[in-house]
């Protein structure tokens, strides 16, 4: 069976960023996958269940009521190796272009208190596991680390 993609980039040279993880035409609109890498794959630890569910939570609240990228927003959420998110947006998309939303999403979530929306029986299937001083951690931590001053070699894979 072939491999696919994502499974093709070294992860012992991928470093936390934002990739393009691939372009797929759909019809005629082109859906772009990006790879929101926040830890270092296989040296980090990775992030507990409780805070990437919780970033997902505000992430996709904060990405779907967007002004501009709302409608375009076709998927936002976590990774199963837990190291990092995909973002899928309707359109062709470089990682420069979108680094300004996904900065602001993250000081979004890096400054969010109160009730974290969807965290309740009602609208979640596992609403009780939600951590957001770990969330807001995190998105600090990736916006110092990454996503301010983010340099090329951090929007693009390496070889």
């Amino acid at each position: 069976m072939k491999k696919i993609t994502s499974f093709t980039i070294d992860h012992l040279k991928l470093l936390p960023g934002f990739y393009v993880s691939r372009k797929d035409p759909i019809g005629d609109q082109m859906i772009t996958t990006f790879d929101i890498r926040m830890t270092r794959p296989n040296y980090e630890p990775v992030m507990n269940t409780a805070e990437i569910h919780t970033i997902e939570h505000l992430g996709a609240t904060y990405l779907r009521n967007h002004e501009q990228y709302g409608d375009k927003i076709i998927y936002f959420g976590p990774m199963g190796c837990r190291t990092g998110f995909y973002l899928l947006l309707a359109g062709d998309y470089t990682s420069k272009e979108i680094v300004p939303l996904l900065t602001s999403m993250f000081e979004f979530i890096r400054d969010y208190k109160g009730e974290v929306p969807g965290a309740c029986a009602k609208d979640c299937g596992n609403y009780l596991d939600m951590n957001l001083s770990m969330a807001n951690y995190l998105a600090k931590k990736y916006l110092d680390e990454v996503l301010y001053g983010i340099t090329a070699d951090r929007l693009v894979y390496p070889e």
